[in-house]
């Protein structure tokens, strides 16, 4: 009997995991992609580079929201992501119809970020993390992370393709189909929260947990730490493009480093997931984000060239998305399982202002000084304050045991 039992958990978990994964797939991918967006949509509708980046701002702040979180943990993930999958695609149809710069803060902005906060890692991982045992944690997260950025590597040349092939309206509509593709992949998910499976789901009461959050410092790090990820992923995937653009790097040269950074991922995640259940995940956040500043450093002191961009995409790429299982794996060594979408959909919306920081500022700061140099180096500063704040942060549970990489 005890057998068959341990079957049945690992089809539930391997069916949570392949949805979870194939959602941030489309999901991901096709948010990645958006900066290509940036230059055709902005010199159609005359709007201004500030515009468009006014628009990802407004995405990234809803996308950040906890409320989908929240959702999740009283109502089940299958029906938030179901249901986010849906207005993504109607999201994506507004952006195409609509013929002023109106349709952007609706469609790509409003519509488009409540449907990415149901469908992206907050939801996923608060599924994934009640059917994985503690100490595949935080592997399991760095897999659904890397399926995200397999998404990017594969949505990018297909975005690319549908500008080139159906203009910028055009493209929109056939992302349309793809993200509509989510509802029913979201079929797979986790209906309500059961007390099943390897985790011991808490009945504490959810205000009382965030009572604890609210004072728990280690948590509050976490918090400060993922804004900055926030930033330097925002500001990278919306105004990369047009940078290297503006620095007379070539259309294929592009696309190779804004893929790279999606194929790169797919590694640099799963490797700090990886990591993460071996290793102190706070000794690794700190590794992470210095290594960020000094590429940053790199990226400005050497030429700018086709191969410069290339090598950058592939490096950040490794880099690129290696905080979230790292994050989430600590926020769940914390205060469990039970209320991990909520919890760390708290942790999400810091990274989000971050991100909200980080486009409106690329946009702002290129329409008044023609350059993105001075928002690089804010990003460096803030890469290493990042470094600083996670090593006092303490993610040890109380069976945990002290591993080489501690400090």
């Amino acid at each position: 009997m005890k057998r068959r039992t341990n079957v049945r958990f690992g089809r539930q978990a391997v069916a949570t995991i392949a949805a979870g994964a194939a959602i941030v797939f489309i999901s991901m991918g096709i948010r990645q992609s958006f900066g290509l967006f940036l230059a055709p949509v902005s010199d159609d509708l005359g709007s201004g580079r500030s515009t468009f980046s006014l628009a990802m701002a407004i995405q990234n702040i809803m996308l950040g929201l906890p409320l989908a979180g929240i959702l999740a943990d009283r109502l089940g993930s299958r029906r938030v992501a179901a249901l986010g999958g849906l207005v993504y695609a109607a999201a994506m149809l507004v952006v195409a119809r609509w013929t002023s710069t109106a349709g952007l803060f609706a469609g790509l902005g409003l519509t488009a970020g409540v449907a990415l906060s149901a469908t992206s890692y907050v939801v996923v991982l608060g599924a994934v993390g009640r059917v994985v045992p503690p100490h595949r944690r935080a592997s399991a997260f760095g897999l659904i992370t890397a399926f995200g950025s397999l998404g990017m590597f594969a949505m990018i040349p297909v975005s690319q393709g549908l500008i080139g092939g159906l203009g910028w309206r055009g493209a929109f509509v056939g992302l349309a189909v793809i993200t509509g593709l989510i509802a029913l992949v979201a079929l797979r998910l986790p209906g309500r929260v059961q007390a099943t499976g390897p985790n011991p789901i808490s009945d504490e009461p959810l205000l009382r947990i965030l009572e604890r959050a609210r004072r728990d410092r280690s948590y509050l790090l976490l918090v400060a730490g993922f804004f900055v990820c926030g930033f330097h992923v925002a500001f990278i995937s919306t105004h990369l493009p047009a940078y290297l653009s503006d620095g007379g790097i070539s259309t294929g040269a592009v696309t190779a480093a804004l893929a790279l950074i999606g194929l790169m991922n797919i590694v640099g995640s799963s490797t700090f997931g990886l990591l993460g259940d071996r290793y102190r995940k706070r000794t690794l956040l700190s590794i992470l984000y210095f290594s960020r500043a000094v590429l940053f450093v790199f990226f400005l002191l050497l030429p700018l060239t086709n191969v410069t961009a290339v090598a950058f995409g592939a490096v950040m790429g490794f880099l690129w998305l290696g905080t979230v299982p790292l994050t989430s794996g600590t926020v769940a060594t914390l205060f469990g399982v039970r209320y991990l979408a909520t919890l760390y959909g708290v942790v999400f919306l810091s990274h989000q202002v971050g991100a909200v920081l980080g486009v409106w500022l690329g946009g702002a700061v290129y329409d008044s000084t023609g350059g993105y140099t001075s928002v690089w180096v804010i990003a460096i500063v803030l890469g290493v304050i990042a470094a600083l704040i996670h090593l006092p942060i303490d993610d040890r549970h109380p069976a945990a045991v002290t591993h080489p990489l501690e400090p």
